[in-house]
């Protein structure tokens, strides 16, 4: 029987639904002799800036039980080099590619985006507003900051505007309405959460500026819960992601309503990760006699309410 797991996010069409996460790739063209990137959804790049950043100083990357944690600090060359160096081999790329940006300021990210608009050929960018580990306030944590960014962006560049949220916020249901309400065309959630783990032998902790973002499987049933709050909460798609390692993971994320899926720590594991779980997605749906995506994006069953008494009085 002939599955289609093609998906489309704002207008772009993705051969599958299974995207390899911003940082987990480099900038995408790295990997083009490890992986047939061919049968990827698609690749958000590295995170770019207006200015080249060092990023945080090592170590800055510890394996902890469920996952690991990172604090690479955004480091990257910079749009100008991005574009230089990167972005002809980037944009001739057999699958969809997607360039997340980020600024310490509105400004900055239109800065970023009026750059790419003039290089010309982004499908969509991703605006990062949610990383957890520049030893500053998330975005995310000012939403009348991410409204601005949200509407400067689309100001500054013809192309869908994906949104990238965090969890470190009280609602992320309401931050997700307010940047549909912003304009953005998609949203991607979510991004690591904030960790640390000690040296017992050293008595120092394991990342050099001590805490940073949480990611693997650890954290799947949290980042699961955001994307179904996420999904009822908007009328746009949405890109889910946080511990997804294998193709019944991805099934839970779209039982749960994302349309993509975003594959981070599982290509540190396996380069092939994201090749193997659309396998496993196609796999799933052939198995189950359904013929695309559609059958199961958002069709997860709920049961009938509980009793308004407590389990404990019953």
């Amino acid at each position: 029987m002939k599955v289609d797991i093609r998906t489309t996010i704002a207008g772009i069409r993705f051969g599958n639904p299974v995207i390899a996460a911003s940082g987990t790739f480099g900038y995408g063209d790295e990997i083009a002799d490890m992986v047939p990137l061919k049968k990827l959804g698609g690749i958000i790049t590295k995170t770019i800036t207006l200015k080249a950043r060092p990023g945080n100083p090592p170590p800055r990357l510890a394996e902890v039980r469920g996952g690991m944690l990172n604090t690479i600090g955004l480091q990257n060359v910079g749009v100008d080099r991005f574009l230089k160096e990167k972005w002809c081999a980037l944009r001739n790329l057999p699958v969809p590619v997607i360039v997340s940006i980020a600024g310490e300021t509105a400004d900055e990210y239109v800065g970023v985006a009026r750059r790419l608009q003039r290089a010309g050929g982004v499908q969509a960018v991703e605006l990062n507003l949610s990383c957890p580990n520049l030893q500053k306030r998330i975005v995310c944590q000012d939403e009348a900051l991410v409204g601005e960014i949200i509407r400067g962006v689309k100001k500054a560049i013809r192309c869908p505007v994906i949104a990238k949220l965090s969890p470190q916020v009280a609602d992320i249901a309401a931050l997700a309405r307010h940047a549909e309400r912003a304009g953005a065309d998609a949203l991607s959630l979510v991004n690591t959460f904030p960790g640390m783990a000690v040296n017992i032998r050293t008595w120092r902790p394991m990342l050099a500026v001590v805490s940073g973002g949480m990611s693997g499987p650890a954290i799947k049933p949290l980042a699961l819960k955001c994307v179904w709050d996420v999904c009822r909460a908007v009328n746009i798609p949405v890109i889910g992601g946080g511990g997804i390692m294998d193709g019944n993971d991805a099934v839970e994320f779209l039982l749960a309503g994302a349309s993509a899926l975003s594959i981070g720590t599982a290509n540190f594991v396996d380069p092939l990760a994201p090749v193997t779980i659309a396998r496993e997605i196609e796999a799933y749906l052939r198995a189950r006699k359904l013929r695309s995506l559609s059958d199961v994006i958002g069709k997860m069953k709920i049961s009938a309410p509980l009793a308004t008494k407590s389990i404990y009085e019953r």
